[in-house]
């Protein structure tokens, strides 16, 4: 009986040391607002018109022993577009922009996160908007991870890019120092 038991407990140790470590699902914690995706595009090339999306959701998987396996997916509600000024805002909602009655919703699914080892990492991914699906990269750092005083446990991260507007079918002429939008996304996740 002892023969047959010692092989059965090191067969199992090595069944547990081959499991694979699963990432950890977090959601994207709007409801307590402790993220937003916020843009800036230049006015004139004189000054910063700065703005958000008020309404968005999403997840992402992250495991800080494995983060190049991270996944990140959002959907952003493009009428809940914010500049602080409601004519303008009723503006960038027409056909002239973003069209909102015929793409109310944008969405970025990733397809690869590269961590960089120092905090930082390029997070790619498919960006649609406007009915257009194009690749995009964002640089990311880590903010930060850690129980929550609630229980909870949340990872945070902050992320850019950049795009032109023209290559997601967006024309309207805002003369050349306006051809770029850069978006900043701050990201506080509850784990689930």
């Amino acid at each position: 009986m002892k023969n047959v038991l010692k092989p059965s407990i090191a067969f199992a140790g090595l069944l547990l040391a081959a499991s694979p470590v699963y990432a950890a699902d977090y959601v994207i914690d709007t409801k307590g607002a402790h993220a937003s995706v916020e843009f800036r595009i230049n006015h004139l090339g004189v000054s910063w018109l700065k703005g958000r999306f008020n309404t968005f959701n999403g997840e992402f998987s992250y495991d800080e022993s494995n983060p190049n396996a991270s996944k990140v997916n959002v959907e952003i509600d493009t009428t809940s577009i914010d500049s602080n000024h409601a004519e303008r805002d009723k503006h960038l909602r027409s056909a002239d922009f973003l069209d909102v009655k015929s793409f109310p919703k944008a969405k970025f699914v990733s397809t690869q996160y590269t961590d960089k080892g120092d905090g930082t990492a390029t997070l790619e991914g498919e960006l649609t908007l406007h009915g257009v699906t194009k690749p995009v990269t964002l640089a990311v750092s880590k903010v930060g991870e850690g129980k929550d005083p609630w229980g909870g446990y949340r990872a945070g991260f902050e992320g850019t890019t950049e795009f032109k507007l023209k290559d997601f079918g967006i024309d309207y002429n805002l003369g050349p120092a306006a051809e770029t939008i850069y978006m900043n996304l701050y990201v506080e996740g509850i784990r689930k």
